[in-house]
């Protein structure tokens, strides 16, 4: 596993003294291969995951009448589970410079956007900037800790990945067009198809276990932004901020969001590839020095 924290590194040991002796064909070994998967996945999601729960609870149970604002209460939650991630050795420190300034990133957005009327939370507590409480930042950054965990805990490659300099003009006209789309043409078609024509020849190999796999990437983008929408619609429902068709009770967020959160999540992804720089895989680099090689040499 690369890049692992010390606490990640102890945990893979043990997983491999447990796995050793599985079968490495068959449907047993695809189960277990499946099994791997989804708990990375939801090792990769641990401070999203988190969060969502708190703002869960607090919709469900906290009082209304307590002297600290639910509002305030859900920041104090979001600071412990950060200051929980780096303590429990679940994120590196480099890592965290990504998931701050994803942070500021969501949250200047966040100042515009409430300003606009385009969503709205509760009126209450002191920890909040203007209308928006500081705990929204962090649901950003949740969204920035999954994509640096996810990369190394399957030791991300890629094939045909994009030129970076190309790949961060990208994310500066999407983000740009969150703000000035509220007064000018909305660009967000023209910038997916952009998306599309970069990362469209780009294949991502992830390491399971044994297996590795091969999927398309703008394929992962697409399923990263309907579990963030899930999320969306988890927090909506508790309550945690509301959009206007939502004033006078809950109703499933707009799927027109998707595309939001498709181009949303891929200045995450541009921020990462900076500083984790995209890996050619292994395989890839040897199939193409084998392309090259002079044919009495192969």
């Amino acid at each position: 596993m690369q890049r692992a924290t010390s606490l990640e590194r102890r945990v893979d040991a043990i997983a491999h003294r447990a796995l050793l002796r599985a079968p490495a064909n068959g449907i047993r070994a695809g189960l277990i291969e499946f099994a791997v998967f989804v708990l990375k996945q939801a090792w990769a999601c641990i401070f999203g995951a988190a969060l969502l729960v708190a703002i869960v609870a607090a919709g469900l149970w906290y009082p209304d009448d307590a002297a600290l604002a639910r509002n305030d209460a859900l920041t104090i939650a979001a600071v412990l589970i950060q200051l929980a991630m780096l303590a429990f050795r679940l994120e590196s420190g480099r890592e965290l410079w990504v998931i701050v300034l994803f942070h500021i990133t969501g949250t200047v957005m966040e100042l515009f956007k409430t300003d606009v009327g385009s969503w709205a939370y509760a009126a209450d507590g002191f920890l909040r900037i203007g209308g928006v409480p500081l705990f929204s930042g962090f649901m950003y950054a949740a969204v920035g800790s999954y994509m640096v965990r996810v990369h190394r805990l399957f030791d991300l490659g890629f094939d045909r990945y994009p030129r970076r300099w190309m790949t961060a003009i990208l994310a500066v006209a999407i983000y740009v067009n969150f703000f000035t789309h509220h007064w000018w043409w909305d660009a967000r078609w023209v910038l997916l198809v952009g998306v599309v024509l970069l990362w469209l020849p780009t294949i991502m190999h992830a390491r399971v276990w044994r297996r590795t796999i091969r999927v398309p990437l703008l394929a992962v983008f697409a399923g990263v932004a309907v579990f963030i929408y899930l999320a969306e619609n988890i927090g909506t429902w508790a309550g945690a901020w509301a959009y206007p068709d939502q004033a006078d009770g809950w109703q499933p967020v707009s799927l027109s969001k998707l595309t939001s959160w498709f181009l949303l999540m891929i200045i995450s992804v541009v921020l990462v590839a900076w500083v984790y720089p995209p890996q050619v895989p292994a395989a890839v680099l040897s199939r193409a020095d084998a392309a090259r090689a002079p044919s009495g040499a192969r």
